[in-house]
């Protein structure tokens, strides 16, 4: 009930059937976020107005529809095989972290700026 708008919005377009097992809000009082696990094992974390700022599956991958379609792409080009298992936003970054433990960075033109293992 307190998850922002577009938190509900983006579980609504993700995750139409599946269930909120729990939702927690942060202590801090001026800009809390939201972390929201589902039934799926899928655990989402939003900022205060409800923007994803992580997202992973450790199971079964991230789906594809939430990552950009440039890093995607790159994904599917160089690691056929693999899931993203956790996607995360940051300020100027983009960081994914892969089922074979490799972890890329993108810049924000999504381009590939490191790969660590």
């Amino acid at each position: 009930e307190q998850l922002p708008s577009a938190a509900i919005a983006f579980l609504n377009q993700y995750f139409p059937d599946t269930k909120i097992t729990y939702a927690t809000k942060d202590d801090d009082l001026i800009r809390p976020d939201f972390n929201v696990g589902l039934s799926d094992g899928t655990r989402v974390h939003f900022s205060h107005g409800g923007k994803l700022e992580e997202i992973e599956n450790p199971t079964s991958g991230v789906p594809g529809a939430i990552i950009p379609v440039q890093i995607a792409e790159y994904v599917k080009n160089h690691y056929p095989d693999v899931l993203v298992k956790e996607y995360e936003v940051g300020r100027r970054t983009y960081d994914v972290k892969l089922s074979n433990r490799l972890e890329l960075k993108f810049n924000s033109n999504f381009n590939i700026i490191e790969i660590d293992d």
